[in-house]
């Protein structure tokens, strides 16, 4: 298992393969304690816990019982429990006690992030960040009861405001290649409706660049959701692509994004929390998802780097991947922010150690005009 910083917050260090709570939803106390004993025997750190259900916090909080400080929690503000079922609520008092709820159930007095749940409309937006929610929020952060504040969205725009704001230290973002290519709406149905997706897309929406772009230029940490699209991604049925992903390129996908730390896995097993850390030791052909993106008809990524790495081996020794990455934020920006600049000083090798042999460009399925880019970084950043 490897592990990614929370920028914002010196001490976090969350894996990169995470879970999400519904796989552990329906199952016994001892069921809860089994994958969790399995999680951490992996290296698995970090869960996201959407779900209001008092059960799962219960269950949760024993089967994490003396071991608290092992694991990062990441859990939900505004998600309620009422009159037996769940409810995303904008109501102080509500969210309150379901906050407190939620520390009492889990047998602890903070959780390391506080996530602001579910908001993809500029309306819900506005109010939260305008009134006396964000207040509520912040207040948690100043006290200690949480470490970091987050949101969760699956609407570029939105989020990249809630980001601007410069109170947001964890996006919660659904990520995968299909969602990639979708222009942002408030409806979160258009992500998972095939129809959207026949007319096909030239490249990657705008509105998702520029927001994990800001992200990563910012230290604003993405942890991914609909890694796999509820499963879709996995089909060739089911795909918007028509063409079935595997698990490790899905993974490898998101964990090459700007901005990423983590990626969720509703896992409902052992077993398939042990498929998915395989990833580590999957071969690089495994997690090539340049395999599936580069023979698309109607999906065009040309001329666009992807971060996939196929680009490698370098001649120069030039990790081609980020040095395009950092290049791609500097121009986002209209200049070299100090973070970046310090980024790319710390590479081994930069692009204006570039001999122009070409080998790279015969590898980019992509046709990425690398050699240009690696001027273009000599120019941007000096050397």
């Amino acid at each position: 298992m490897k592990y990614r910083q929370i920028k914002r917050c010196e001490n976090i260090n969350v894996s990169e393969i995470a879970l999400g709570c519904e796989g552990f939803l329906g199952k016994s106390k001892a069921g809860y304690i089994a994958m969790t004993d399995k999680a951490f025997d992996l290296g698995i750190n970090f869960i996201d816990m959407y779900t209001s259900d008092p059960v799962f916090r219960s269950n949760f909080g024993a089967a994490i019982k003396g071991r608290r400080h092992n694991i990062v929690l990441q859990g939900h503000i505004g998600s309620a429990w009422e009159n037996g079922q769940y409810l995303r609520t904008r109501n102080i008092s509500k969210a309150r006690l379901a906050f407190e709820d939620q520390l009492k159930r889990l047998g602890t007095d903070y959780l390391d992030i506080g996530m602001i749940h579910y908001v993809d409309g500029m309306e819900d937006f506005n109010k939260i960040f305008g009134g006396d929610f964000i207040k509520y929020c912040e207040s948690l952060k100043q006290k200690g009861a949480i470490r970091a504040l987050g949101m969760s969205s699956h609407n570029p725009v939105v989020a990249l405001k809630a980001v601007e704001t410069g109170l947001i230290d964890v996006l919660m973002f659904s990520v995968n290649a299909a969602y990639d290519m979708m222009p942002p709406g408030e409806n979160v149905d258009d992500l998972f409706e095939p129809e959207n997706y026949k007319k096909g897309f030239v490249n990657a929406d705008p509105h998702r660049t520029k927001l994990y772009e800001y992200c990563e230029r910012e230290g604003i940490a993405i942890d991914v959701m609909k890694t796999f699209g509820g499963g879709d991604m996995l089909s060739a049925e089911l795909s918007p692509f028509g063409v079935a992903f595997n698990e490790y390129q899905c993974i490898e996908y998101c964990l090459t994004r700007p901005g990423v730390v983590s990626v969720m896995a509703g896992c409902h097993s052992t077993e398939e929390m042990e498929k998915l850390t395989g990833y580590y030791t999957a071969s690089a052909e495994e997690r090539d998802y340049s395999l599936v993106l580069s023979k698309m008809d109607k999906f065009k990524f040309h001329g666009n780097c992807m971060y996939c790495g196929h680009c490698a081996p370098c001649t120069m020794g030039i990790n081609i991947a980020d040095v395009n990455k950092y290049l791609n934020l500097s121009l986002a920006q209209g200049g070299v922010p100090e973070t970046v600049a310090d980024h790319y000083k710390l590479l081994e090798h930069h692009g204006g150690e570039c001999i122009e042999c070409g080998r790279c460009e015969k590898n980019c399925p992509f046709g990425v005009e690398i050699i240009k880019k690696m001027k273009k970084a000599q120019e941007i950043f000096g050397y």
